[in-house]
């Protein structure tokens, strides 16, 4: 519906443009949705069905006060009575649109014959996106956290090419690294111990039940091929650095569990890229020779900035190489080598988003945890300064989850040692639930999620609010084959009923909820006009009598009914949650 409008404005844009009022670029700029106003919901119902601010936004181009140009405007537009729509000025210059009763019925044919493609469009046509999400370090299992990340990253990929953009899912495996070096050795010291040669064990060690589970696996594949000659003659052995093989089996394991957590979630990837290939293929000193060359390079001792903590990597008071990450936003200069060489986690980073530019996307959305807000502008700078591009890299940071059960906080898990597995919850509540759950709120907010309330079967459980209107639409399809009532298409004229004209509004909502989740990157949203629309259903379903004795009102409250429920559909495709026939 919202396009009926945009169209009108785009006509009179179009008509004061050949008059001489207002530039001709302007209509253009409009319909590519980059223009400076835009066609709205108004706030208040009495302003109408959308609104435009055009007026107010374009009075100094045109040389005329806002309700002068809203005035011209209008008459360009010539909305004639057969389009349905009826404009009025209000305020300092604003143009408020009515949609009338029969164009706003007319939608409900239209959401049928679209059926799973209504809400989608192609406004992101040209665009190609790589979404980058999850991305846990692959030393255990996927805790809750990383599951709001996945589904927040999942969802954000759904709802892009759901507006025609061409969209990649990628997950970054951090498998180089300390962390890597400490599941080796963790996984070491079980091996030791599970074939009875105990070692000292490590000091920074992975203690959850996992750890013993892959040195199992180990001793399966492998025997005692890891133990030395001195540990076979019964001497106490010290844990070395652990055998590259030990540590790629190590790896895998875990990579497998955690693909494993997400196929339960319905979360697949196009691409899965390794942080050690980086440093094997010569990644990171492609990236960083590319910097110097641009000149974004330096030698240096870098002082600690005031007012923040920095680790050792980066301030140790000896000259280090240095990006220039001040010249681009940041609050400092960041070291790319540590003292021995080596390269720091962020020149892994530096090369890895570089490699991601090169591959020619449009933008860049990477979907990190809060705890990695830090790096967002030190990453943002590297990219801007090897690109010469501002703006190709779009973070979404998500908060934690608290867990909680019998009204208390759920803390850890005996196969994990110290957190919840995302496995764990998915187990006791369902996939569908701990999507929904995931995404009822920004990512940017905390989160609470009540175990027990996830799984209960009432109004209060909001997954199950927005999938019980699905299965109620489906009841009411099954009652009408059981009455054996005669299901003729309806005179949709005869929905004159407040309540199923706000409904049809609802409906029209939409694409556009769609569109504005997509690029705002907030698929919360969705959540939140779903509930919205379950909300107006059910109070539809308890008003109404739906299945009429009147053949042309039943008909006409079904056709509603059937898009009620086509819309809560492909609002749950987009959220990856199913829509259950019955419940």
């Amino acid at each position: 519906m919202r396009e009926i409008v945009i169209a009108l404005v785009i006509r009179g844009l179009e008509r004061l443009a050949q008059e001489g009022v207002l530039p001709p670029e302007l209509a253009r700029a409009f319909a590519e949705r980059s223009a400076e106003f835009k066609v709205e919901r108004p706030r208040e119902k009495t302003h109408g069905d959308f609104s435009t601010n055009a007026a107010l936004v374009l009075a100094r181009q045109a040389g005329m006060k806002p309700r002068d140009l809203a005035q011209r405007l209008l008459d360009a537009m010539a909305a004639d009575p057969a389009s349905g729509v009826r404009c009025t000025i209000a305020g300092p210059g604003f143009l408020n649109f009515y949609l009338s009763e029969e164009r706003l019925r007319q939608l409900i044919p239209q959401i049928l014959q679209l059926g799973s493609k209504y809400g989608q469009t192609q406004v992101g046509t040209g665009e190609r996106i790589l979404v980058e999400f999850v991305s846990a370090n692959p030393t255990g299992p996927m805790h809750v956290g990383h599951g709001r990340g996945a589904v927040t990253g999942d969802a954000i990929a759904r709802l892009f090419a759901a507006i025609g953009c061409q969209v990649e899912r990628e997950y970054y495996i951090n498998d180089a690294g300390t962390q890597i070096d400490v599941l080796g050795r963790s996984v070491l010291f079980r091996y030791r111990e599970c074939l009875g040669y105990p070692a000292s064990a490590p000091a920074d060690y992975y203690p959850g039940e996992y750890v013993t589970e892959i040195a199992r696996a180990l001793i399966e594949r492998d025997g005692e091929r890891w133990l030395s000659a001195s540990e076979r003659d019964g001497t106490r052995a010290t844990l070395e650095r652990p055998p590259e093989a030990v540590i790629d089996f190590a790896i895998d394991w875990v990579m497998q569990e955690i693909r494993a957590d997400l196929e339960l979630m319905q979360i697949r990837f196009d691409r899965w890229f390794s942080e050690r290939s980086l440093h094997r293929e010569g990644g990171i000193e492609r990236a960083l020779s590319h910097l110097s060359q641009q000149g974004w390079l330096y030698e240096g001792v870098l002082e600690p900035p005031k007012g923040r903590e920095v680790n050792s990597d980066e301030v140790d008071g000896r000259k280090q190489l240095l990006f220039r990450a001040s010249r681009f936003g940041d609050d400092a200069d960041r070291p790319l080598l540590k003292a021995d060489g080596t390269p720091t986690y962020f020149a892994a980073d530096i090369a890895y988003h570089f490699d991601k530019a090169q591959r020619g996307y449009t933008r860049l959305v990477d979907v990190w945890g809060a705890d990695h807000g830090g790096y967002v502008k030190r990453v943002e700078a590297a990219l801007e300064a090897m690109t010469g591009r501002k703006g190709l890299l779009d973070v979404v940071l998500t908060q934690m989850v608290n867990l909680t059960q019998g009204g208390k906080q759920v803390r850890m898990s005996k196969r994990a040692g110290t957190f919840v597995t995302l496995r764990d919850v998915v187990d006791e509540t369902g996939a569908d639930a701990v999507r929904f759950w995931f995404l009822t709120r920004s990512s940017g907010a905390g989160l609470d999620f009540d175990l027990d309330l996830a799984k209960s079967k009432s109004n209060d459980n909001p997954v199950f609010y927005v999938q019980y209107a699905h299965a109620r639409v489906c009841s009411l399809e099954v009652k009408l084959r059981e009455r054996e009532l005669e299901d003729v298409a309806g005179d949709l004229a005869r929905l004159t009923a407040p309540e199923e004209l706000d409904l049809i509004r609802l409906l029209g909502l939409f694409p556009e909820t769609v569109e504005s989740a997509a690029w705002s990157r907030e698929p919360h949203r969705v959540t939140y006009y779903l509930s919205d629309l379950a909300a107006a259903f059910h109070g539809y379903y308890n008003q109404f009598r739906i299945l009429d004795e009147d053949p042309q009102v039943r008909g006409a409250r079904m056709a509603l009914v059937r898009a009620t429920g086509r819309v809560i559909a492909n609002g749950l495709d987009l959220l990856g949650v199913s829509a259950p026939e019955s419940m």
